[in-house]
């Protein structure tokens, strides 16, 4: 079993990276909203077969993921004009978020290790896509202080290419952070799952959780 749980944490390992799905612009505000897929299977090669099979499917990798997080980014801005110049008087960022997680329907006949495994895995994909949240909102509100902070421009046209160019830089820097989070992740995925079941089977040993 030990040997088979390794090959799945590897091949998963792979399916976390870039599991990020970006929509239309980039959030101070925040709405977000949770869906989910059901997989079945009892041992681990039949969940990460189901993972592969029915997990969302992003984009930029052309690849089905274990989890994913769809993001939209929308921007409010408005503009105070004087005879010499404008600049921008508010600006509103919201992200709008929808993770995407697995739902597993246990098996009666499921072994106590694959239960514990999933129980472990699937607190672990919850927490990734969690962080890409994280890293989404950190990067609206960013945006929406840089906006806040423009100087006044010479008119509104020249105040709007200043608002999308901050805009452009700042989603930019967003992008890079996810892909970052996601290398990390990939490379620290075996050890940190080793570890969180170890953690997982003291908590369970102390009575701190119920049994798998």
């Amino acid at each position: 079993m030990k040997r088979s749980m390794l090959g799945m944490k590897q091949s998963l390992a792979c399916a976390l990276l870039l599991a990020v799905t970006p929509l239309p612009a980039g959030a101070a505000n925040l709405v977000k909203t949770y869906s989910y897929f059901a997989i079945g299977g009892s041992t681990l090669e039949d969940i990460e077969a189901q993972l592969s099979k029915r997990g969302p499917e992003v984009k930029s990798t052309g690849m089905r993921h274990p989890g994913a997080t769809q993001m939209a980014f929308t921007t409010r801005i408005s503009y105070a004009q004087t005879s010499s110049s404008c600049r921008i008087a508010d600006a509103v960022v919201t992200v709008k978020v929808k993770v995407i997680l697995p739902e597993w329907r246990r098996p009666r006949k499921a072994d106590a290790d694959v239960r514990l495994f999933w129980d472990t895995l699937s607190a672990d994909i919850k927490r990734h896509e969690e962080r890409h949240v994280e890293i989404a909102k950190n990067h609206g509100r960013e945006l929406e202080e840089a906006l806040k902070a423009t100087y006044p421009q010479k008119n509104c046209d020249a105040a709007k290419a200043k608002a999308a160019a901050i805009t452009a830089a700042v989603l930019a820097s967003h992008d890079r952070a996810q892909l970052q989070f996601d290398r990390v992740e990939s490379v620290n995925f075996e050890s940190r799952i080793l570890r969180l079941l170890r953690y997982r089977m003291e908590r369970i040993g102390n009575g701190q959780l119920p049994p798998a």
